[in-house]
């Protein structure tokens, strides 16, 4: 019996091995192409040994079982990959000694990567697709069902990136202290497009990624840890946790949208909730707000709220008016009119969200809240057009499916 084999747990149900390779693969797939990047100054061999390792666990755990210690079977497993790959070129030999002792990968290895991956040098999206496949284990055909291409295009755009790594000479360390709040707001960038994107996915039959969204309140998790005096990281947590606090309400059965008004709160996470509004307070305390601790104060009101008829609506526009000092966007102002609604009334709000028609016109939440505020007025054929060109410009079937029951229901 070889060595990767000893230890085997029994083979349990799928979901039970789905769910552990998710986890072990999440919490070693950096840490081990951290150490082999650091060893051999090679990402993309790193990162090709690493994902080899991990389809050899796809294929073997369900068969064989989960081993006892599965972050050591796959460590075995990639270092042994390692040892043949390089043995075959002659620019690695030196480091086959290295390899045939241990690799025992350091605290900050996945923090190296994870800098690398979100470098201002790569453009933003592939800092998200790079992040998920040397970060957290992702493969291609993973990543491309989550972002709806071709294998081979998501495969092409790693191995771009990867050149990118090498052309750019960019290093692989955690910046200096005086990069480091632009490096860090890089990486909480990225992390927060992986979670919009995994919490509705922006097109598809999946309304939610959810593992991608998991993933990446995970590692906003970790760099909480590694930063805790860094209050916009703890501001992100918060508000990851606490979208994640409802997840389970947003959907009906058949995947369709559930409104925020129409959730069933008594399902929500309250431990979640309690936790993400203690991170909040630890944030205020350090006396540095930003667009992240206020987006996530914004969430914890409704999150806090009994019901949709108990949301402190002027707190909220209060909120949202302090998030615009800091972050001019149409969007925000959107949203903005939503609380206005609530507070100033409809007319004001449509006001509001008439103003912002330019900006945006091609943005279907535009057109959705537009469409229901003409609706509350009576102005129904103005309505029907607005959700009608809102279900044009959305891409999510949960939304779509809505949009599309509002209208029929009003023939």
């Amino acid at each position: 019996m070889s060595d990767d084999q000893q230890g085997m747990q029994p083979p349990g149900a799928n979901g039970e091995i789905q769910a552990t390779l998710s986890t072990v693969f999440r919490e070693e797939a950096g840490k081990l192409v951290g150490a082999l990047v650091r060893l051999l100054d090679n990402f993309e061999v790193a990162e090709e040994i690493v994902q080899d390792a991990l389809l050899i666990a796809l294929e073997r755990w369900p068969v064989e079982g989960i081993p006892e210690r599965p972050g050591a079977w796959l460590l075995t497993v990639a270092r042994r990959r390692a040892i043949d790959q390089l043995r075959r070129d002659a620019r690695y030999r030196d480091k086959i000694s290295l390899l045939e002792r241990t690799v025992v990968p350091e605290s900050d290895d996945r923090l190296r990567l994870m800098f690398t991956c979100c470098h201002p040098a790569i453009s933003r999206e592939t800092q998200v697709i790079l992040t998920l496949h040397a970060v957290c284990g992702f493969t291609t055909a993973q990543i491309a069902h989550t972002f709806l291409a071709s294998e081979s295009a998501i495969a092409k755009r790693l191995v771009r990136a990867r050149q990118k790594i090498v052309q750019a000479g960019i290093p692989y360390r955690v910046p200096r202290a005086e990069e480091l709040d632009e490096r860090l707001g890089e990486v909480l960038t990225v992390l927060y497009l992986m979670f919009n994107e995994g919490y509705l996915a922006s097109a598809g039959s999946a309304p939610m990624h959810r593992d991608l969204a998991e993933d990446a309140a995970w590692l906003a998790a970790f760099v909480r840890r590694l930063y805790p005096g860094e209050p916009e990281a703890l501001g992100l947590l918060a508000l990851m946790r606490l979208h994640l606090a409802r997840a389970d309400t947003r959907f009906d059965a058949k995947g369709k949208l559930i409104l925020l008004s129409d959730q069933d709160r008594s399902r929500w996470d309250r431990e979640m909730i309690a936790n993400a509004v203690k991170l909040i307070e630890q944030a205020a305390v350090l006396g540095r707000p930003g667009p992240y601790q206020i987006q996530a104060a914004l969430v914890a009101c409704h999150a806090e709220a009994e019901s949709w008829e108990a949301t402190d609506w002027p707190q909220i526009l209060a909120l949202y008016d302090l998030l615009l000092s800091m972050t001019p966007s149409p969007v925000i102002r959107l949203n903005r009119a939503v609380a206005l609604r609530y507070v100033a009334g409809l007319e004001v709000a449509l006001s509001e969200v008439e103003a912002l028609a330019n900006d945006l016109a091609a943005y279907h939440l535009f057109h959705a809240i537009r469409g229901a505020f003409l609706l509350e007025l009576g102005r129904r054929e103005q309505a029907r057009a607005a959700e009608m060109r809102a279900l044009t410009l959305t891409g999510n079937q949960a939304e779509q499916s809505l949009l599309r029951q509002r209208l029929s229901e009003r023939g």
